[in-house]
């Protein structure tokens, strides 16, 4: 029985770190130093799409901040009464619904969850490729990248962040993080290559 109680506890408390965001967000190298894995997962949506890891991770830490179970906030009813939500967006990449379903379809991801960090990457990856083929954006341009992220394919087509000051506000931080991600990667990618060794190479 203590042992069944022992093994139950270490679950959750694996689960919590599983889930935990990281410590330092704001530097990529932490990041990756922090959570096991996750760096392989960005690398591989990288070679799969061709958006560069600090573009992705940058895009990411603008939705969530690395929380896995992320949601967006409730409305408010009479200024305090907690109301519903906006829409049914979810987890690290703040996906929702029916375009997680499309890029499960899309890329043969059947069993992708929204709250795993290597599924939400790759969707991220996925969207950005589409960005640059129905929109033609430049699959490294962080900026223009998350315009179309937030508007969808359509909307940035037609333009309708121009009305939205504060979405170009927050497309410029997006791009200013992801040149951030893109110093500080620089000075340790080699060394997380190393660390993977020869799995690193399939």
């Amino acid at each position: 029985m203590m042992e069944r109680v022992a093994l139950l506890l270490a679950l959750v408390i694996t689960s919590g770190c599983a889930t935990r965001p990281p410590d330092n967000v704001d530097d990529v190298c932490a990041i990756f130093d922090d959570k096991n894995g996750w760096y392989d997962d960005a690398r591989d949506a990288e070679k799969s799409w061709g958006s560069p890891i600090p573009v992705l991770m940058a895009i990411v830490h603008q939705e969530s901040r690395f929380q896995a179970k992320a949601k967006p906030p409730r409305k408010k009813i009479l200024g305090f009464i907690p109301g519903p939500r906006p829409s049914d967006s979810y987890g690290y990449s703040q996906a929702l619904k029916s375009t997680w379903d499309s890029y499960k379809r899309s890329a043969g991801n059947y069993g992708a969850d929204r709250d795993d960090f290597a599924d939400a990457i790759d969707f991220v990856g996925w969207y950005n490729y589409q960005s640059y083929k129905r929109n033609g954006i430049p699959r490294n341009d962080a900026y223009r990248l998350y315009l179309a992220y937030h508007e969808g394919h359509g909307g940035y087509a037609r333009g309708t962040f121009n009305s939205k000051d504060w979405l170009v506000r927050v497309a410029r931080k997006v791009d200013q993080r992801a040149e951030r991600y893109t110093r500080q990667l620089a000075g340790c990618r080699e060394r997380l290559e190393d660390q993977g060794g020869w799995f690193n190479w399939f």
